[in-house]
């Protein structure tokens, strides 16, 4: 299995998947972790600038851990076989270890909530900002 984590910091997990450059990119095998590397993204390759497709470092990815991100960006990983996992755990290894233990949840429902029942599932143009603020802790 392969993860990324969304860590803009490369220290904690990032509450806005559409916007973060640096994932840490997670390789397990028998329920162990076998690497583990952080990647930078262009801005032109973030889930945002690429409507939700997946820059060359992330392919192959089985799941995408992150703190928010809207129900557009999910759909479209879902569609290329990639588990979202938007989680309140800010720490990597800790969520990490989520996963392998099988006990990390997605909390979509309590972001969504937290965001005041914002919709993400608008659709922005390559470099477009709407500097609003959504109520997640994070500017679009």
């Amino acid at each position: 299995m392969k993860i990324a984590v969304a860590s803009q910091n490369r220290q904690q997990v990032t509450g806005h998947a559409g916007q973060c450059r640096r994932f840490w990119i997670v390789e397990i095998a028998d329920q162990a972790v076998v690497s583990r590397a952080l990647v930078e993204l262009e801005r032109e390759e973030t889930f945002h600038a690429t409507g939700g497709g997946l820059a060359p470092a992330l392919q192959g990815i089985d799941r995408l851990i992150a703190g928010g991100m809207g129900p557009g960006l999910r759909q479209r990983l879902a569609a290329r076989g990639v588990t979202a996992i938007v989680t309140t755990e800010t720490d990597v290894d800790k969520a990490i270890a989520g996963v392998l233990a099988g006990t990390l949840t997605d909390d979509a429902a309590a972001h969504d909530a937290a965001a005041g029942g914002h919709e993400h599932a608008h659709e922005h143009e390559p470099g477009h900002q709407h500097g609003h603020a959504c109520g997640c802790g994070h500017r679009h």
